[in-house]
């Protein structure tokens, strides 16, 4: 029943770590079906090299494990608002890249500096507020989740994919969790050129609002142009 969803969680967990994402076990992928209410994610601290298709966790949308024998990434939670929250979204993926993290551990938003990253954003990707204590001391994964639907309270997930969690890290997402994971590169890419950039020019302002729109909305939306259409 839940083999497509396997094969999606897997293939997106395993692709993490070869495009270099991932250190030790930090991070992790899900991939939903919503017909079903369920998603597939990676199982907690088990190494990238011993994953498999029949090892992803399913959870359903309240939280009970559906299926798998291993117990789930103890992110789960956090896909698991997000999903809830983001209904146009089909995969979460988490990851500790390095460049992006350092944003993120600054509590610094990434400034949209060029065409590269207004193809995947309309603007900067955004920072979230610190958690409070009280949200660390309660029930932490999932209330990283609502600091993240907060910061986007007046914005659109497909417009921004991604988001830092203030003092944490990453977490992308798309239509499908293949999708996710191109966004994870690429928040990794575009924050790898925003600090060379920053480091040319260290008053560099963001791109033209013209320019931005045009690469941002030759790709996405109701006028796109870019590529071919699906």
């Amino acid at each position: 029943m839940y083999k497509e969803i396997r094969r999606e969680a897997y293939e997106a967990n395993i692709a993490l770590p070869k495009q270099g994402l991932i250190n030790l076990t930090f991070g992790n992928a899900s991939a939903c079906d919503r017909d079903r209410g369920v998603f597939a994610i990676k199982p907690s601290g088990v190494d990238y090299g011993d994953l498999t298709p029949d090892n992803m966790v399913i959870v359903d949308f309240e939280g009970n494990i559906v299926e798998g024998n291993l117990r789930p990434s103890s992110d789960t939670p956090t896909h698991r608002c997000l999903f809830l929250a983001f209904e146009e979204i089909g995969g979460v993926v988490h990851t500790h890249s390095t460049r992006a993290t350092a944003f993120a551990q600054a509590g610094r938003a990434i400034p949209n500096f060029g065409t590269t990253h207004a193809d995947y954003f309309h603007g900067e990707i955004p920072v979230t507020r610190k958690m409070t204590p009280e949200e660390i001391a309660s029930a932490y994964e999932w209330e990283t989740g609502n600091v993240i639907v907060e910061r986007f309270r007046e914005m659109s997930p497909l417009d921004f994919p991604a988001v830092l969690v203030n003092r944490h890290a990453p977490f992308t997402w798309g239509k499908t969790v293949a999708k996710a994971v191109e966004v994870a590169v690429a928040v990794e890419c575009i924050a790898e050129m925003a600090l060379l950039s920053l480091s040319l020019n260290p008053d560099l302002q963001p791109i033209e609002p013209e320019l931005r729109d045009k690469h941002f909305l030759r790709k996405h939306g109701a006028t796109a142009y870019y590529g071919q259409p699906e």
